[in-house]
């Protein structure tokens, strides 16, 4: 009895290691990703990342209707028990509501070491990688070379009378690239400025890419739109041409995707392993050469000819956590702008230096 107790002692501790193994199966691959980025695109990479890691990717994704705020707010509404590990967005405007609500954890991923400073947060919050630019999209047909607008201000101007679109302001980069003129020029020259674009009869889009489709068409001359809508034009061969505008001024608006862990996260370490992955050379290779057409921010990327190159677009310098801001307050401004409403007034923004 006094020999058999050890071994009986012994015997039971295994048999509670291997239950408590069998409960947990193998060491937990999961990570649950929300990402706003368009399902087309962000899923092939996350299943792509998921063969080569061994991770299980767990993937829940915006629908187009709520892309804005519905991953947004389901991440702040879950703060005191997170279920997602990070956070894919696709731009570096919302993130920063999870910033400011607590809601993202600090994390520096070594393979984004090559990533330019401006498209990371100091404090290690987000991490950019892979991005879009707000361009000027030109028909070749009705627009001579040497008539073709090379700043966003000349849509305004008496030869694009009637021949301009843009996407409606009120929503989407659209919003985002009016703020950040609101933040470099200033309210007083920024409301010129679009009323300027209403008096010349600019033309007001569903959508970036009906302002390509229009652009296209030949409906107007030219169209302010983003880059990865642009693509598709120049890919299926219509008489375009893309001019990243403000080169000899304020720079194009670049708008980097963004990878955001979480505060609290259940799988922390496989969701570092994972935005330690998103956020490779690699990665932006592979959204360089897909239908979204996204600019690598590292200049040692490889890329098709259609694809800029972050190295040489002159890039306006902006505060992301400022343009969030703008965004809020000019928001309500911009909708009755839209809707040709004369009830808000537009809020006080002061030029940036």
């Amino acid at each position: 009895m006094h020999c058999s107790t050890p071994r009986l002692v012994i015997g039971l501790l295994i048999w509670a290691s291997l239950t408590s193994s069998c409960g947990r199966g193998e060491p937990d691959r999961t990570v649950v990703v929300y990402t706003s980025v368009d399902q087309v695109f962000s899923e092939p990479v996350l299943k792509k990342l998921a063969e080569q890691t061994g991770l299980d990717v767990k993937m829940v994704f915006d629908t187009e209707e709520t892309k804005s705020t519905g991953l947004l707010n389901r991440l702040v509404a879950e703060a005191n028990n997170p279920r997602a590990d990070l956070f894919w967005s696709g731009d570096p405007v919302r993130p920063q509501t999870l910033i400011r609500k607590g809601v993202a954890a600090s994390y520096a991923p070594p393979s984004a070491s090559r990533i330019p400073p401006e498209f990371r947060a100091t404090d290690n919050s987000w991490i950019g990688f892979s991005a879009r630019a707000r361009v000027l999209l030109v028909n070749t047909d009705l627009v001579p070379a040497e008539d073709e607008p090379r700043r966003v201000e000349e849509l305004a101007s008496p030869r694009f009378k009637d021949k301009a679109a843009i996407a409606n302001p009120a929503f989407g980069t659209t919003t985002m690239h009016l703020a950040a003129l609101f933040s470099r020029m200033g309210s007083e020259k920024a409301v010129a400025f679009i009323d300027r674009l209403k008096q010349n009869g600019v033309r007001i889009a569903s959508s970036n890419g009906e302002v390509k489709r229009l652009v296209v068409a030949g409906e107007v001359a030219v169209g302010l739109t983003d880059t990865d809508d642009a693509a598709v034009a120049v890919r299926s061969g219509a008489p375009v041409r893309v001019v990243y505008p403000d080169a000899d001024g304020i720079g194009a608006l670049l708008m980097p995707t963004v990878a955001v862990l979480i505060k609290g996260a259940p799988h922390e370490q496989n969701a570092k392993r994972l935005i330690d992955q998103l956020a490779s050379p690699a990665v932006e290779r592979m959204l360089a050469f897909a239908d979204c057409a996204q600019i690598p921010l590292r200049p040692e990327v490889e890329r098709p000819p259609h694809v800029g190159s972050a190295e040489e677009i002159r890039a306006m310098k902006v505060d992301y956590q400022r343009l969030a801001e703008v965004m809020e307050q000019i928001h309500p401004f911009l909708s009755a702008w839209a809707e040709g409403r004369a009830d808000s007034k537009p809020p006080l923004i002061q030029p940036s230096p």
